[in-house]
């Protein structure tokens, strides 16, 4: 009798274990799973959603329901977001309202948005990839950390200032005590209780990756050895933190690391780091040019097929799943406004998703990609972002509207919609 008692327990123990397990994207294989399933998935950036999600400036949570409810009808359940700004240098287009004004200093109205963000995803089982930081000034990141630990302010990286602010960003992986405030940041986000769920951030099942930073450098050779360092370093300190969710870099894969193999294999091979992230921006890395956008796609193919090969190559050796989550296409001839055609864009779409959804019928690790961006039903003001203007996907160092998807986008939406559908669709396996 007691032996069958045991077993009950333990049958419902691991029943509970399951189906607590259940409410969180998992690897298995080298797969991500969702409640059971083999998940692959077409997802999108919508980094300024913390923000329109709180009820202080910027704020707009009519916008936000409505861009939730688009990006749930064309099947969208899978978000790329930035979890808040740093206060930027004097020299910077930074975004605007700041999540840490100061080291320590949370603005509390933000971090009430991040939870209602959670909780309205949730509603519509849609899961994010938050990212703790960024190596760009544009939402301040490195230079923010930098400017509080004496380095200055950081040169602006748009324009004639870029080697400037390559030169100035390298010194974060170098410094301990920049290393050591983000951390504290990281600490503050992750052990954080939701006001409105009631739970810990650790058992949100809104929350499918916690991201160490966007588009991570070391920004020279010398620190390739310490910026590793500080990748394992915040992996594992992720993980103490929060053993439930999955960690990733955010990197853009071998040109986020120098372009040395040996060392974007190193950080993903981390025991912490549970999959690898790749992007791919042809017009930014001059695959391209403005004025031949849809002449350019046969090379475009070729070098994107090229470095995505090279990263499924290294999956494999690891043993983990790859994302494409980041990549974009500008508008025709980079035209900005909404009625602007969108041909060479909607050619680029369709390749990458293609790419997933064959990863999908052959059981490949390939398992998903985010497009940017989303900018939905907002419209550009002005080529240049000011605040009170709508959030777009562009952030405010970039032209508005150079990469935005607009609600109005409607041969763009079509294909998102069919790529959705069909990654949807069971196969003979599941």
């Amino acid at each position: 009798m007691i032996n069958r008692r045991l077993l009950l327990l333990l049958s419902l123990l691991l029943m509970i274990a399951n189906s607590w397990s259940n409410n969180f994207i998992t690897i298995k294989d080298g797969r991500f799973y969702s409640k059971g399933k083999p998940y692959y998935f077409i997802g999108t950036n919508f980094w300024y959603a913390p923000i329109l999600a709180s009820e202080g400036v910027g704020g707009n949570r009519e916008r936000l329901q409505k861009e939730l409810d688009l990006l749930q009808s064309l099947g969208i359940n899978n978000l790329r977001i930035l979890v808040g700004a740093d206060a930027g240098s004097s020299n910077a287009n930074t975004v605007k309202p700041y999540l840490q004004p100061e080291p320590g200093v949370l603005n509390d109205t933000l971090l009430a948005g991040l939870d209602y963000l959670l909780f309205e995803m949730e509603k519509r089982d849609m899961v994010g990839v938050f990212y703790l930081t960024n190596s760009w000034d544009w939402s301040g990141g490195y230079g923010f950390y930098l400017r509080q630990t004496g380095h200055g302010d950081s040169p602006n990286a748009n324009g004639e200032g870029y080697n400037q602010y390559v030169q100035y960003a390298s010194q974060f992986v170098l410094d301990r005590k920049a290393i050591q405030l983000y951390h504290n940041f990281v600490r503050s986000i992750i052990t954080r209780t939701n006001t409105i769920t009631g739970r810990k951030y650790t058992e949100e099942p809104a929350i499918m990756s916690w991201q160490i930073c966007n588009e991570p450098r070391p920004f020279s050779k010398e620190g390739k050895e310490a910026f590793a360092k500080w990748i394992a370093e915040t992996a594992r300190l992720i993980k103490e933190l929060d053993p439930n969710h999955l960690i990733s870099t955010g990197s853009e894969g071998l040109y986020g690391c120098e372009v040395d193999e040996s060392l974007c294999e190193t950080i993903h091979w981390d025991t912490n780091i549970d999959y690898l992230t790749i992007h791919i921006w042809p017009v930014n890395w001059r695959w391209s040019t403005p004025d031949r956008l849809y002449e350019a796609l046969p090379n475009v193919y070729l070098r994107s097929t090229d470095y995505i090969s090279l990263h499924q190559r290294m999956a494999q050796s690891i043993g983990k799943p790859f994302v494409i989550e980041e990549f974009g296409y500008s508008r025709d001839r980079t035209f900005l406004l909404p009625e602007t055609r969108t041909r060479a864009r909607d050619a680029f779409y369709n390749f990458i998703f293609q790419q997933v959804l064959e990863s999908k019928n052959n059981n490949g690790l390939l398992s998903g990609c985010n497009f940017w961006g989303w900018a939905g039903t907002g419209r550009p003001n002005a080529k240049v972002w000011s605040m009170g203007d709508d959030y777009l996907c562009d952030p405010p160092h970039e032209p508005q509207g150079w990469y935005s998807v607009y609600d109005s986008d409607s041969t763009t939406i079509e294909l998102i919609k069919k790529f959705t559908s069909l990654l949807q669709k069971k196969d003979k396996t599941e």
